[in-house]
């Protein structure tokens, strides 16, 4: 039995480029290299008001949405950076939402 994918390739428009941080070192104690991916997603983006001492910042996030599994060589997506719409963005966190039989239905990635 398959399951349905809850983001369709059709919406999907948006040209996205995500440089994804490998977590861990090499054996000669530098960083891995970041795995690259290119391609299209469904954005939604929003901007709220954070409010501190001295002034008021907006801050603009947005949401970026794939079909299945973007990179399968890493179990987690804990950071990077993006560049979509022309805007470099820092990726805040990244989510594999997963079916009952432990398959990728589709991947989330929170940029900042």
């Amino acid at each position: 039995m398959g399951w349905p994918c809850l983001v369709l390739p059709q919406w999907c428009r948006t040209e996205i480029t995500l440089k994804l941080d490998r977590e861990g070192i090499s054996e000669y104690g530098e960083p891995l290299e970041q795995v690259l991916y290119s391609g299209k997603c469904n954005y939604q983006d929003k901007a709220r008001t954070v409010l501190t001492a001295e002034k008021k910042l907006v801050e603009i996030t947005g949401t970026a949405l794939f079909p299945g599994d973007i990179c399968p060589d890493l179990q987690v997506i804990s950071g990077g950076r993006a560049e979509i719409m022309g805007e470099k963005r820092r990726i805040l966190q990244g989510r594999k939402a997963r079916n009952p039989d432990g398959t990728v239905n589709h991947t989330e990635v929170i940029l900042v």
